[in-house]
């Protein structure tokens, strides 16, 4: 199983990925958040830089609806020495919506098509896309499906949820079964995406997806992630080009050791996820190369500060009654959204409320020294 880093604009940056290699690891590939501006910000490509994400794969993204603008970016990628880009059609924000990108651009096939025939005819780099189903109807898939199908896709990463949904609700991933059936043919690898939080949901996700593909089910031994392949002592979904490939945004913001987890459940047939409790060695040890990368950066302790505190809205998730992950943001934009703390333990709530008050680093690093004091055993 290949597993993906989410990008998350203002959180998943390299100062991010590269304390999460170092600490967690486990990652096959990380993608940056978008880059939108044709000239790219020193903010961009500094994201980008190859000394600033050694020992790590990295996909730099873009966000663009205009052909012109995308090539000119992805030529900039390219004199970094990158030889994929990653087009995001995904992203549900309404700012980004409202200008007919991301997501927004689905609601408009015919000049999807027109925008993906010019960038896969001029653009030097292979091409892959993360996209949505479509914007309010589940109808919209099939229309997409064969616009996707007429190009060299590198790769498809589906978010099994429609624009309007935006990350709430249940995702669809019988939708993801019909983008199997449908580009097989058309020889384009699949990745998965969706609220894949556990082993649990790992589990139920690659199942749903297998009653719901003639073409897989068919085949013998068909049974999940429960049947290993004794020869490759591997899940037996990663015999199947499309169930091999896992995307984590949120969960993995929430739970940095969910994909290290995963993989170590994948080799036993247990539910490594919610044995025991979160290391909270290992996150105090993240979270300090974190704001230690920060403070070098950044001039003052506001912009430290917003940067913390929107990873704290994930991070506090690992303070919870039953030492595990079982929560998540479920407003519009998960981004920016603060994670609800019904869940957490009363007292890492109200360090939590400490963190968010914070106006300077020294106010900030006693609270977290207090919730990580009174947490850790």
């Amino acid at each position: 199983m290949l597993y993906y880093a989410a990008p998350m604009e203002g959180i998943t940056t390299y100062i991010y990925r590269k304390a999460h290699a170092r600490w967690y690891g486990g990652i096959d590939r990380y993608f940056t958040p978008f880059i939108a501006d044709r000239k790219m910000t020193p903010r961009e490509r500094r994201d980008i830089l190859p000394e600033n994400n050694t020992g790590l794969t990295l996909v730099p993204q873009i966000l663009a609806n205009k052909a012109d603008d995308f090539l000119t970016i992805a030529k900039r990628i390219a004199s970094y020495g990158y030889d994929t880009v990653n087009l995001n059609l995904g992203c549900p924000s309404g700012t980004v919506t409202a200008k007919k990108r991301g997501a927004g651009f689905l609601c408009d096939p015919d000049a999807l098509d027109a925008f993906l025939c010019e960038i896969y005819e001029k653009c030097p780099l292979k091409i892959s896309i993360k996209t949505r189903l479509g914007v309010s109807d589940l109808k919209e898939w099939n229309r997409l499906l064969d616009l996707y199908a007429k190009y060299p896709v590198h790769e498809l990463i589906v978010h099994t949820r429609l624009l309007q949904e935006f990350y709430t609700g249940r995702p669809h991933p019988e939708a993801y079964a019909d983008a199997i059936e449908r580009l097989r043919c058309a020889g384009i690898p699949l990745c998965y995406n969706g609220d894949i939080i556990s082993w649990e949901s790992l589990q139920n996700t690659v199942d749903t997806v297998i009653k719901n593909t003639p073409a897989v089910r068919g085949m013998p031994g068909a049974g999940g992630l429960q049947q290993t392949n004794p020869a490759a002592g591997a899940p037996f979904p990663e015999r199947y080009d499309g169930l091999n490939r896992i995307m984590i945004g949120r969960g993995l913001l929430r739970n940095p050791a969910l994909v290290k987890q995963l993989r170590c459940s994948g080799q036993t047939g247990k539910d490594t996820v919610t044995e025991g409790g979160p290391d909270l060695e290992t996150l105090r040890a993240f979270h300090d190369e974190i704001l230690d990368g920060y403070r070098q950066i950044m001039s003052g302790d506001l912009p430290v500060l917003f940067k913390m505190k929107d990873l704290w809205a994930y991070m506090i998730s690992s303070f919870t009654e039953s030492g595990t992950v079982n929560a998540h943001p479920t407003a519009p934009c998960a981004a920016t959204a603060p994670a609800s703390t019904s869940h957490v333990r009363k007292n890492a709530a109200a360090y939590l409320k400490k963190i968010r008050k914070a106006d300077r680093l020294s106010a900030y690093q006693i609270a977290v020294d207090n919730l990580f004091r009174e947490q850790c055993p």
